[in-house]
């Protein structure tokens, strides 16, 4: 009887599967079924594939296999040694799910679906059958979970946060050419690509938040981050300027480039943060009194210019005390 090479009932969303006994027989029956390809693989390469049919195994089908085994004076040698993989040409869902973060190291938490084809089944053998030791559907689908997580995280770190929300089209759309291309190289084509979920953290939630209600630009959200940041740490310190909390924060709240403006010095309230100007006696948010301390002075005894009580020289006329 014949030796007969065949995939026999494989799943719908089956990827690979490898042919268990390598000894292979001229003569043997390949039985290839539709949206099936059988690839001849042996010594880390791919050579012959076949299409779908009922095909006698001869030096005329493989040829390439032949010159392989001709070079080596094995062509007629029966059984001969080869890897015969089995692979799909149907359209292969995936999920993907990732945690990446933005150019400004925003973290997000992304998921979705893709689907997939393989377009060069010699090339796919070699790259990630053979060349990866992918052999079973789980170790390749896993592996093209990887492959895929890494381009979107490669290519979402190009972007800001305010854009991959409110872009999200055209963001996926540049994840999708990325991950195009390198499918390309492995034999896959990328049949689809959708985002089902973008997330981040409360603190960014919060951020996207403020730009979309006051249409600030996103620098000049990150100034506001920075200052109340600021504020915060310099809160802590003891003895304060002008009373815990609160510090002028001029040069960070002042905008660069052409539109940039004169800026006003401001602090911020002890109480509820807010940002008043410097010259407030209580705040504008929430009516905190705001305390300022107060330096002793003396006058100069030549000149009759105020000076710090604790000056040891005066600043205008340089007469020491």
């Amino acid at each position: 009887m014949p030796q007969i090479i065949e995939w026999r009932n494989p799943g719908p969303e089956e990827v690979v599967w490898r042919y268990p006994d390598e000894n292979i027989m001229w003569g043997a029956q390949l039985i290839v079924h539709e949206y099936e390809v059988a690839v001849f693989f042996r010594d880390g390469k791919a050579y012959d594939v076949i299409g779908p049919g009922r095909h006698m195994l001869t030096t005329m089908n493989l040829p390439l296999l032949t010159g392989l085994l001709s070079r080596i004076a094995r062509y007629n040698e029966t059984p001969f040694k080869a890897t015969v993989i089995f692979i799909s040409t149907r359209n292969i869902p995936g999920k993907f799910g990732m945690r990446a973060q933005t150019t400004e190291l925003a973290p997000l938490q992304l998921y979705g679906s893709y689907w997939f084809k393989v377009e060069n089944p010699q090339l796919f053998v070699a790259e990630v059958v053979g060349g990866k030791n992918a052999y079973s559907t789980i170790e390749v689908d896993n592996y093209i979970r990887g492959f895929i997580n890494e381009k979107i995280i490669d290519e979402i770190s190009k972007y800001d946060l305010a854009t991959v929300f409110t872009k999200l089209d055209e963001t996926s759309m540049a994840v999708k050419n990325a991950i195009f291309d390198a499918f390309r190289r492995i034999g896959l084509d990328l049949v689809d690509l959708r985002f089902e979920g973008v997330d981040t953290t409360p603190e960014y939630r919060e951020r996207l938040f403020w730009i979309k209600s006051s249409r600030a630009a996103p620098e000049t959200v990150l100034r506001m981050e920075t200052v109340k940041e600021a504020a915060k740490e310099l809160g802590k310190s003891p003895g304060a300027g002008l009373g815990t909390g609160m510090v002028l924060i001029p040069q960070v709240m002042q905008p660069t480039g052409p539109e940039a403006v004169p800026s006003v010095a401001v602090m911020i309230c002890p109480n509820c943060n807010a940002r008043i100007p410097a010259t407030s006696k209580f705040c504008l948010e929430c009516g905190t009194k705001l305390e300022r301390q107060t330096t002793a002075t003396k006058n100069c005894p030549k000149c009759g210019k105020s000076i710090p009580a604790n000056s040891k020289f005066c600043p205008e006329c340089g007469e020491k005390f």
